[in-house]
């Protein structure tokens, strides 16, 4: 069975080899668009179900993993900045405040589709307005949901983190391994494997 991963993130791609040594990458084209008046906790998964589901289109027997990851702060969903003015607005959001890092997850494999959604809490330092310009000014915050990557630079700005740590640089890879092997040992996949 050939595994697709439905994102062009070069971080989930690292990710996703800790569970695959050979998979395919396919972004999705969909518009990041979701319906008015969804709960910004669902967003995620809404996305990585619309993501999944393109790129599944005639590929029916591979399994397909989509992605999206969310950042919550005050309520209100920080999507990657526009630009450097958008970073800084969303850089004094997050300084000293605890927001939520979101990612759905959805598998997409003979027509079904199994989704759920990892939460993490991250709690950042207070920062003072030239750590604010240093990190902005980098390239750092221009290609990740809340301007800021765990993973790099940003790491100096987290006081602590409740949850998967994976999840915050975009793919809770233990949440995935089990949901991967509940999905296909399912007795509905079990079923469908039978007859294709």
């Amino acid at each position: 069975m050939d595994v697709i991963l439905a994102s062009a993130s070069p971080r989930r791609k690292r990710l996703l080899s800790k569970l695959y040594s050979e998979f395919k990458v396919i972004p999705s084209d969909v518009r990041e668009l979701v319906p008015r008046g969804m709960e910004v906790e669902n967003c995620s998964e809404y996305l990585a179900c619309a993501k999944a589901e393109i790129v599944s289109h005639g590929r029916e027997k591979c399994l397909v993993i989509g992605c999206d990851t969310s950042v919550v702060c005050e309520g209100k969903m920080l999507n990657k900045p526009r630009d450097t003015n958008d970073a800084r607005i969303m850089m004094n959001m997050l300084s000293g405040s605890v927001h939520r890092v979101i990612t759905g997850c959805c598998l997409f494999y003979l027509g079904k589709h199994y989704s759920f959604s990892v939460s993490t809490d991250v709690e950042f330092y207070e920062l003072s307005e030239q750590e604010i310009e240093s990190y902005i000014n980098t390239s750092e915050p221009y290609d990740k949901a809340g301007g800021y990557g765990i993973q790099g630079q940003g790491a100096f700005f987290v006081k602590g983190i409740h949850g998967d740590y994976y999840n915050v640089v975009g793919l809770p890879v233990a949440r995935l391994k089990r949901a991967i092997s509940e999905f296909l040992e399912s007795e509905e996949i079990k079923e469908l494997t039978k007859n294709n």
